[in-house]
């Protein structure tokens, strides 16, 4: 909940931010048209509404931060996380007595807190005056964009609109500052006239000295104030520690001769930045990624507290089985855990993305089907290698294109091979059907390719295909980029098996008598044999199929 708080109330601060930026850009007009524009600014939030909505996600927001700092267990950030808490407090000494010297001075002592009297002030002070003025849409646009770049990164059209995100990450502020620049330039020769600034002060009723060091005092109470804060936040830390330590500690065994023992209230997360462990978190800890996520066991799981509302969601997003948890939510009592990363610790953003269930590892009932191209080596001799790739090309689009208009999911391609899984998602009887349509759109396609490379095949391209059902054990395999969703066991093997049969059967398609018994076909007269499979016991029962094309459709 606090984290969604935070997050909202950042949002209001930076839609606040955007259309004050973009009001201090018509500046690069004139400095009428950017009075104007503040009249418009004003008009959204200068109101009782706007003003409360305000001041409440600041409140909030700054509340916050210091919650999160105070729950904080290891100040160990990366780059970009320092980089953005300096920046948010640096807004403190930056941005209070702008506050105080506008919005305060106006509402105690009615002054006219316009671009002219601002712009007025600042040529007539000193130059620390118009670095802090510049310098603070900056520290906080920066702040802000990081803070967004946090948030919105998770979603799946964020990198799409990145570059033109970017562009205008660069371009508000360069427009922003241009327009002071700008304006103040303009407002600087006007004070060349004699009596200018005089009046202008006039007509924006510039509080007299006493009022002006009265103002001052407040801006020096809210920072000190801010400051206390902050430091009893820090200081807290360390009593906390301290009480967490009296309720018990937590070891966790990595599974990798590492352990680590810490006191109870961490997040595993947290115990594995303070021990130096590498542990993947995109998001900074926040919840919201998943690529924290671990499993976890343990005799002392049964003391695991439930997942939040929050941690659920996305759980049930990534379809994660009971026994994984995301290791930035969940705080574990006194106890001994095992503990499994689920995930590198160089994943990135693609990693958090909605996964299968099958990810996680687990046996399931599938169909598998293999594909071969007969007599490749002969049919490729000869030809030079860009007409080699053109070829395998072609016909990998084709088969793909029919694995998937079947509803399977195509696994990998093996030389001039093809490997296929259904049943990932669906019901065994529909599982199998979908591969028997496969077969038939595979060898479909494959007739339309032979006719439209006639001209460049001396010999048309044929095709063995093995289709089995069974039980595997189906996961996420592999390492980092390499890992994938695939399928290993004797299901697997004894596909394989059925494709290299065509070659004896002289067929297209050998299926075995399992696969369309739970599909529920009947192949008719098609012939039936009972043939051994290496590495598997027993006979199988198979039917071969001369053209796979022939089978009826069944999608």
């Amino acid at each position: 909940m606090t984290g969604r708080l935070r997050l909202w109330s950042g949002y209001v601060l930076f839609f606040y931010v955007v259309t004050h930026l973009l009001n201090h850009a018509l500046g690069l007009i004139s400095l009428r048209v950017l009075e104007e524009g503040r009249h418009w600014f004003a008009f959204v939030w200068n109101n009782p509404a706007g003003l409360t909505v305000l001041y409440g996600a600041l409140f909030v927001h700054f509340c916050l931060a210091l919650w999160s700092l105070y729950r904080r267990r290891a100040l160990k950030l990366s780059r970009w996380e320092w980089t953005q808490w300096i920046l948010g407090a640096s807004i403190i000494p930056l941005g209070v007595i702008h506050v105080v010297g506008t919005r305060l001075a106006e509402t105690l002592y009615d002054v006219e807190s316009g671009y002219p009297w601002v712009l007025g002030s600042l040529v007539a002070g000193s130059w620390t005056g118009i670095l802090r003025q510049f310098s603070l849409p900056l520290v906080v646009w920066m702040h802000g964009c990081i803070g967004l770049h946090f948030a919105l990164r998770l979603k799946p059209w964020y990198r799409d609109w990145l570059p033109l995100l970017y562009g205008l990450a660069l371009l508000i502020p360069a427009a922003s500052l241009a327009g002071a620049a700008v304006a103040l330039r303009d407002v600087a020769e006007l004070a060349q006239r004699p009596g200018f600034l005089e009046g202008l002060f006039e007509r924006a009723h510039v509080p007299a000295p006493e009022q002006v060091a009265h103002l001052y005092s407040i801006a020096a109470g809210l920072e000190y104030t801010a400051l206390a804060l902050l430091l009893v936040a820090i200081a807290a830390r360390p009593l906390r520690d301290l009480w967490e330590r009296r309720a018990g500690v937590v070891r966790l065994d990595y599974g990798d001769r590492r352990s680590v023992t810490q006191p109870a209230g961490l997040s595993i997360l947290e115990m594995s930045r303070v021990a130096g462990i590498p542990h993947a978190s995109v998001c900074g800890g926040r919840g919201r990624c998943s690529t924290c996520r671990i499993r976890i066991s343990g005799d002392d799981r049964h003391r695991l507290p439930p997942a939040s509302p929050e941690e659920a969601k996305v759980l049930a997003r990534i379809g994660a089985p009971a026994n994984v948890r995301l290791a930035c939510q969940l705080r574990p009592p006194p106890g001994h855990y095992r503990v499994a990363l689920l995930l590198p610790a160089a994943a990135g953003p693609v990693e958090a993305y909605r996964r299968q269930p099958q990810a996680h590892g687990g046996e399931r009932y599938i169909a598998v089907l293999f594909a071969d191209i007969r007599g490749f080596t002969t049919i490729s001799e000869g030809k030079l290698p860009y007409d080699v790739v053109f070829l395998l090309n072609r016909y990998f689009r084709a088969t793909g294109q029919a694995v998937e208009a079947a509803g399977g999911r195509l696994d990998k391609f093996i030389g001039d091979g093809v490997m296929a899984i259904f049943g990932l998602n669906q019901e065994p009887q529909v599982a199998c059907r979908q591969a028997l349509d496969a077969a038939r759109r595979m060898a479909l396609a494959l007739a339309d390719l032979n006719e439209a490379m006639s001209g460049d095949l001396d010999m048309p391209l044929r095709i063995g295909i093995g289709i089995h059902a069974g039980p595997a054990i189906v996961g996420e395999m592999g390492y980092a980029r390499a890992a994938q969703i695939t399928a290993i066991g004797d299901t697997v093997n004894t596909a394989s098996r059925l494709e290299s049969m065509t070659k004896e059967f002289a067929v297209e398609l050998v299926v075995s008598q399992e696969l369309l018994d739970r599909a529920g076909i009947d192949l008719g007269e098609a012939p039936r044999h009972e043939v051994e499979i290496r590495g598997r016991q027993g006979r199988l029962a198979v039917r071969a199929i001369a053209r796979a094309s022939e089978l009826t459709a069944m999608s």
